[in-house]
C-alpha cells in the first residue's frame, strides 16, 4: 500500500475501535452508575460495596501485569483482546438476573477483570495503526469515542429507570450495546486481521528492558493518578457542603465525560505538533480542580469539574500514544500493561488516601491533591527532554 491509502486504513481502523470503544463504555459506565444501589437492594452492606468495587478496580489494573505480558510472548493480539471483551460485555446484562449480592459481585468483578484482559493488546493494535495517523491523534480521537459512550451511558440509564424504576431492566437494556460491540468486535478482526501491516515494519531491538525514559515518565503519571480524586468523593462533597443541588451532580458528571472527549481530541492534536512538553502545562492546569471542587461555590464547582474531565481526557489519550514512542513494538503490550496496572493502582491507593485526609480536614486533601500533581511535573520535563533526544537521533 502507499502512503495515503495506508494512512485511510489507519483511519478507517481507529474510527472502527473508536466506535467499538464508543458502545463499550456505553455498556460498562452506564451498569457502574447503579452498581451501588442494585447491590444495596440485594442486601450488601456499605463495607461490602466498597471492598467489591475497590477488588474490582485493583484486579482491573493489575491483571494487565499479565495480560500484557502474555500478548507479547504469543503475539496473539486478536484472541486476547477478543476474550476480554466477551468476558467484559457478557458480565454488564447479566447482572440483571443475579439474585444475590454475591453473584452480583462476582459479575462485577469479572467485568472488571475483562476490561484489564483486553486493553493492552487492544493498545498495541491502536499503536500499529497510530504510526501513520499520529500517537496523538489516534489516541485522542479513541479516547474522545470512549468518553461520549461513558457520558451517554449513564444518562440512557437513568432514563431507563425514570420510566420505569426497575435496577434489571436497567441492566437488561445494556444488552443492545453490549451486542454492538461484540458485533463490532467482530467486523474489525474480520477486516483487520493483521493490524501491524497497517505500520512499516521495524527490525526487532537487541535489547529487551524498557528505557530509563519509560520509567521516568512512570513516576510522573503515578503522582498524577495519586493525586486524581475519584468523582464518588467529589459527588460527596457536592452533596455534603450543598455547593451542587443532589439532582445536578449526574449533570456535572456528564459534563466531565464531555469535557474529557473534547479534551482528548484537541491534546492529541497538540501532543503530534509539539511533543511530550504538552503535558506540562496542561498537568499543572488539571491539578487546579482540587481547590476549586473542594472550595467553590456552583461555578467555581463547575469549572473545577471541566478540569477534572479535561486531567482525565490528557492522561488517558496521551498516556499510549507518548508509551508507543518510547517503547517499540514487540514490548508495547507488556509496556502498557506495567503503565496502565501502576497508574491503575496507585489512582486506588491515593483516592483512599484523599478519603482518609477528607475525613480528617479538608485542607489536607486538597493539598496532597495539589502536591501530588505538581510534583509530577518534573519527572515529565525529564522524560519529555530525553525523548526530543532520542527523535534527534533517529
Amino acid at each position: 500500500m502507499n502512503s495515503l491509502t495506508l494512512k485511510r486504513a489507519a483511519f478507517r481502523f481507529v474510527l472502527l475501535i473508536g466506535i467499538l470503544s464508543f458502545f463499550a463504555d456505553f455498556t460498562y459506565e452506564g451498569a457502574r452508575g447503579i452498581l451501588g444501589p442494585y447491590l444495596a437492594l440485594l442486601g450488601a452492606g456499605a463495607a461490602l460495596i466498597g471492598a467489591v468495587t475497590g477488588l474490582g478496580e485493583l484486579l482491573g489494573y493489575g491483571l494487565r501485569l499479565v495480560s500484557g505480558p502474555l500478548s507479547d510472548r504469543t503475539g496473539k493480539y486478536w484472541p486476547v483482546t477478543i476474550v476480554g471483551y466477551v468476558v467484559q460485555m457478557a458480565s454488564v446484562p447479566l447482572l440483571a438476573v443475579a439474585g444475590s449480592w454475591p453473584l452480583a459481585a462476582l459479575l462485577i468483578i469479572l467485568e472488571r477483570a475483562g476490561k484489564a484482559i483486553r486493553n493492552p493488546p487492544r493498545d498495541v493494535m491502536l499503536s500499529q495503526a497510530a504510526h501513520e495517523m499520529g500517537y496523538g491523534w489516534a489516541f485522542g480521537f479513541h479516547e474522545a469515542l470512549d468518553q461520549f459512550g461513558a457520558l451517554l451511558g449513564p444518562l440512557a440509564v437513568a432514563a431507563v429507570l425514570a420510566w420505569q424504576g426497575n435496577y434489571r431492566l436497567a441492566f437488561a437494556s445494556l444488552a443492545i450495546s453490549a451486542a454492538l460491540t461484540l458485533l463490532l468486535l467482530l467486523l474489525a478482526r474480520l477486516l483487520y486481521p493483521r493490524p501491524h501491516e497497517l505500520a512499516p515494519a521495524a527490525p526487532v531491538a537487541a535489547r529487551q528492558e524498557l528505557s530509563a525514559t519509560y520509567w521516568i515518565y512512570l513516576v510522573g503519571a503515578v503522582l498524577v493518578a495519586a493525586g486524581f480524586a475519584d468523582f464518588p468523593l467529589i459527588a460527596y462533597h457536592f452533596t455534603r457542603a450543598s455547593s451542587v443541588p443532589s439532582t445536578l451532580v449526574p449533570v456535572f458528571y456528564a459534563i466531565a465525560m464531555g469535557s474529557s472527549g473534547i479534551g482528548s481530541l484537541l491534546c492529541g492534536r497538540l501532543f503530534d505538533r509539539l511533543g511530550m512538553g504538552i503535558l506540562i502545562p496542561l498537568t499543572a492546569l488539571a491539578a487546579l480542580f482540587a481547590p476549586l471542587v473542594f472550595l467553590g461555590g456552583f461555578w467555581l464547582a463547575l469549572l473545577g469539574v471541566v478540569l477534572w474531565g479535561l486531567g482525565m481526557g490528557v492522561h488517558e489519550s496521551l498516556i499510549p500514544a507518548a508509551v508507543a514512542l518510547m517503547v517499540p513494538g514487540h514490548r508495547r503490550a507488556s509496556a502498557y500493561g506495567i503503565f496502565t496496572a501502576g497508574y491503575g493502582i496507585c489512582w486506588f491507593l491515593g483516592s483512599a488516601l484523599i478519603g482518609l485526609l477528607y475525613s480528617l480536614a479538608l485542607p489536607l486533601a486538597i493539598i496532597f491533591c495539589l502536591l501530588a500533581e505538581l510534583l509530577a511535573i518534573p519527572f515529565f520535563v525529564i522524560a519529555s527532554r530525553q525523548l526530543q533526544q532520542i527523535s534527534r537521533k533517529a
